[in-house]
């Protein structure tokens, strides 16, 4: 649970309220400023295609004039931008591109620090299930129980050479933790954490949406032009159907989390060749599909 606290450091992700505090005696007291997690909404305007306005977090500061393109790769100072990397996360995993090649431009400029905008290669052969939507925090997909597996595809299919104890899950679950600046201040955001065949964190990001969250670290990882191959990820939260269905998208081997998984992730695991583990803590967990990959 987070506890109100008094001065602490402004960041990116987190912004004051006014509460007050009951204590199981009775008693009260007024906290002018504690520390909440940031929601706001970034705007996806694919050019041909729709907007698509999801609900977030920004957890790094505004990064001004970027972009993205398919000559040059990402035109920024830095690190990718956290807003390109959700972006293309979503794009990917919506299934709107298959590849970082159907990406033409992605920019976003200081008059509209709340938009991304993205063309496409080509857009008339883009496989758009849905247009102008707002997603969000907690969103998932719509439609029938076939429809829904009929439309998860792999774009990389599980190549099998992850192998890795649930001590190693453990280990790359504190590390993610570690670095969640703004749950560490809030206590109110999701993690997710991309991880390779070495077991090295490639990418990690949090925010208040746990599908953001997992779309911002393959977004940074599509963006960086590096293969999902022998590749699995950790994430704060349960496992729903999208969230599987994302794991699926991107071709990773493994995907972990520290709650538990719904009966339609389970399926959808054991469909495609993803290990699906749940309640990951210390040296236990629970393995749902594909268990192959776990090692003694």
């Amino acid at each position: 649970m987070n506890v109100p606290r008094d001065h602490l450091p402004r960041q990116f992700g987190v912004t004051p309220a006014a509460a007050e505090h009951h204590s199981g005696e009775g008693g009260r007291r007024t906290i002018p400023e504690c520390q909440v997690v940031r929601e706001d909404v970034l705007t996806i305007e694919v050019e041909g295609i729709g907007a698509y306005s999801l609900m977030w977090t920004p957890t790094d500061e505004p990064p001004g004039d970027v972009g993205y393109t398919a000559q040059d790769g990402v035109l920024a100072d830095g690190n990718i931008p956290e807003a390109l990397a959700l972006a293309a996360g979503f794009a990917f995993t919506e299934g709107i591109i298959d590849s970082l090649s159907d990406i033409a431009a992605m920019w976003i400029c200081h008059e509209r620090p709340d938009v991304v905008n993205l063309r496409l290669t080509h857009p008339d052969e883009a496989n758009v299930r849905r247009r102008n939507v707002v997603v969000n925090s907690s969103c998932g997909v719509c439609g029938g129980r076939e429809q829904l597996f009929d439309g998860v595809t792999c774009t990389a299919p599980p190549v099998g050479n992850l192998r890795l104890r649930i001590a190693d899950l453990a280990t790359i679950r504190t590390a993610m933790q570690d670095r969640q600046r703004v749950f560490g201040a809030t206590g109110g955001t999701h993690g997710a954490t991309l991880f390779g065949p070495d077991l090295q964190l490639l990418a990690v990001a949090e925010d208040l949406g746990r599908h953001n969250a997992l779309d911002k670290v393959i977004g940074r990882h599509l963006l960086a032009g590096r293969s999902f191959a022998g590749c699995g990820a950790f994430i704060s939260s349960r496992v729903s159907y999208e969230m599987a269905a994302k794991a699926v998208r991107a071709g990773l081997e493994v995907l972990a989390a520290i709650s538990a998984p719904s009966s339609l992730a389970i399926e959808l695991a054991q469909r495609h060749g993803l290990t699906l583990c749940g309640f990951v803590r210390d040296d236990r967990a629970m393995v749902y599909a594909h268990p192959q990959r776990i090692i003694d």
